[in-house]
């Protein structure tokens, strides 16, 4: 988390320090989907981010304990990411803005 819990005048604050970047949600909707996922898989699901910019957010869900990151010791390396149980307590917000999301697309023809 960027600032210490005691600066934030607003929960809405706290909670979009955490799930606020710019495919976070989307990362973390795709963990909750898959349970486990590796960067590529990630990737692939989030074409539109780049390859910097999902490890960027990917460390940054890690250091503020919503993504695990699983390093196996093989050749070649293998990592996988998925929820921690904080992680996991977002969900209900993220089911939220999933069913306002589909409700906004269907009503807009999209």
């Amino acid at each position: 988390m960027k600032n210490p819990p005691s600066t934030y005048r607003c929960p809405c604050g706290a909670t979009l320090s955490l799930i606020g970047g710019k495919y976070k949600i989307v990362i973390l909707w795709f963990l909750y989907q898959n349970s486990v996922l590796r960067f590529n898989e990630l990737h692939r699901l989030v074409p539109e981010a780049t390859t910097k910019m999902l490890a960027q957010q990917l460390r940054e869900l890690e250091a503020d304990k919503l993504v695990e990151r699983k390093v196996y010791p093989v050749v070649p390396p293998k990592v996988e990411y998925s929820l921690t149980p904080f992680g996991r307590s977002v969900l209900p917000v993220l089911e939220a803005m999933n069913a306002w999301g589909a409700s906004y697309l269907e009503a807009h023809g999209a």
